[in-house]
């Protein structure tokens, strides 16, 4: 009988192949710091968004991928650039006029527009660690503002000094030639001002540690590199951190890909190993545009948990990560109900075959059994014909489609179900046109009812599936999509529905002879 490490020795997953990538790393020794460190990279610019969460959980899934097959510790560090600058408003925070008085200033000196932390890099911080906390998430968190400031990067810094001219060049190479007059490495923060200063050094003093620079005023200044009173570049910053910290993995999206022998070369000049990598394709909003933290376009971390349980979320976030996904409403209730086809699958599937499930690996392997007797396509139709309010009003029809099924008993469905209500009310019901059947489809609905009126053969789903299908073939849909669209446009206001025999069962037979009774007479349509 196959291992479970030997299975994840040869497994195609893509965890399992980043985490046999850096498993190579320490091939020969184990690492002198004692663990292995996985990093995820933050910037708080804006609301922490859907993707932040992306990075987190796929650098998760490889960590955990990394310890099933090796015994060196694993630690995870997300590191927040709260000291970088604040470029421009956010266009989705309140108190823009407050923002706007501080633009530039490190985003820890910049007041929090929602007044309820220090700062709205505080605020912003805060509410990454509460959505991480939310998840289980095992990480620790790192402030650039307190590493700087507590000279956790002074010797990091020092060495920057030492080896400017090596650094600039590196940079100088992938700059156009009018910003090359401007650019410096190291960014001071203005004594007086407390802003964050994009000026060129008039001098870099290696022995005392200090920088020489003009102000936007003229004014000269010299300050020390340490104990922050300046901070790195962004593009150096990514270097000079896995440096300092000996980072041995970090992930970042695809327009980061560009910068990564940048991010390496600096690394390495200021003394360090370049971590191993993983470029994952970005999300999309519902026009096919990148998802940006400062717009607020997108979905928001909040907004899939109001509609969906997190492991959904999970599950979106393992499929396919080097290509890029639309992430917008309709991708949730597909998600869901994938993710509970795998819990299924998963009891009966072969070590090779549970590896590859995406379950293993949002679970870490600690896979829990779905109670999901109703699919969440489903309830959501059933919330569209149930005039339900909130799960308690589709559990009647559940309880009567699966007798043993409670809210107590199955705790992800009841979820579930609450969460189909709001969905159908926020985003289904808004979007619904229904319409009279065709002279064809009217008298095939007909057909049905009678059928259904006479029907004595309980509530079986397949079989009421049968015979959906024969009244189909028999009133001439030579295309029996066309039919069960037909279904869904006059009794959901949809195009596209449930199993319709599954439907019937769940609803009940009355009840769908009543509905369908209804569509015949116009009632829906008018």
């Amino acid at each position: 009988m196959t291992s479970l490490r030997d299975a994840a020795m040869t497994s195609k997953a893509w965890p399992f192949e980043e985490a046999r990538r850096l498993l190579k790393r320490y091939e020969k020794k184990p690492p002198e710091k004692g663990y292995v460190l996985f990093e995820t990279g933050y910037g708080p610019s804006g609301l922490p968004h859907i993707g932040t969460f992306g990075e987190v959980a796929r650098t998760t899934m490889i960590r955990r991928a990394f310890e099933a097959i090796s015994d060196i510790p694993t630690r995870l560090i997300c590191f927040s650039d709260d000291m970088d600058g604040m470029r421009k408003v956010p266009e989705n925070v309140p108190n823009q006029d407050l923002l706007r008085a501080n633009i530039q200033k490190p985003l820890t000196a910049v007041p929090d527009p929602f007044e309820k932390f220090d700062s709205f890099g505080d605020h912003n911080n805060a509410m990454l660690r509460r959505f991480l906390d939310t998840f289980g998430f095992e990480y620790e968190f790192y402030s650039a503002t307190e590493f700087y400031k507590t000279g956790q990067f002074d010797k990091i810094l020092l060495l920057a000094c030492e080896r400017y001219d090596e650094i600039m060049a590196v940079m100088l190479k992938s700059l156009r030639e009018e910003r090359q007059q401007t650019y410096s490495c190291f960014l001071p923060i203005h004594p007086e001002t407390g802003r964050v200063l994009y000026v060129p050094m008039k001098e870099v003093n290696a022995k005392d540690g200090t920088i020489t620079f003009d102000d936007e005023d003229g004014k000269e200044w010299t300050l020390p590199v340490t104990g922050g009173q300046g901070k790195l570049q962004w593009k150096p910053d990514f270097g000079a951190r896995w440096a300092a910290l000996d980072v041995d993995f970090e992930m970042y999206g695809k327009d980061h890909s560009t910068n990564t022998p940048i991010y390496d070369k600096i690394c390495e000049i200021l003394g360090g190993k370049k971590p191993e990598h993983f470029t994952y394709e970005l999300f999309l909003d519902e026009n096919g545009e990148k998802i940006s933290k400062s717009k607020g376009n997108g979905l928001t971390i909040d907004e899939w948990l109001t509609y969906a349980s997190s492991e959904s979320l999970s599950y979106f976030m393992f499929q396919k990560p080097k290509t890029a996904k639309r992430l917008w409403w309709d991708v949730i209730p597909k998600a869901v109900d994938e993710y509970h086809q795998q819990l299924r699958a998963y009891p009966t599937q072969t070590v090779d075959q549970q590896l590859a499930n995406p379950v293993w690996h949002i679970h870490g392997g600690n896979v829990p059994a779905s109670d999901m007797v109703v699919p969440f396509s489903m309830l959501l139709n059933l919330a569209s014909v149930a005039g339900a309010k909130d799960a308690a009003g589709l559990w009647g029809f559940i309880k009567r489609y699966a007798p043993e099924a409670s809210p107590e008993a199955n705790p992800q469905l009841d979820q579930a179900a609450g969460f189909a209500v709001r969905y159908f009310n926020d985003f289904v019901a808004p979007k619904r046109v229904f319409r009279l059947p065709t002279d064809q489809e009217r008298a095939a609905m007909q057909d049905l009812v009678t059928r259904l009126k006479g029907w004595d053969g309980g509530l079986d789903a397949e079989a009421l599936q049968s015979e959906v299908f024969a009244v189909g073939k028999e009133h001439g849909f030579e295309n029996l999509r066309e039919w069960f669209q037909a279904l869904y446009e006059v009794l959901l206001g949809q195009s596209q529905g449930p199993r319709f025999g599954g439907f019937i069962a769940l609803y009940g037979l009355d009840e769908t002879v009543a509905l369908m009774e209804k569509g015949l007479a116009g009632d829906l349509a008018a």
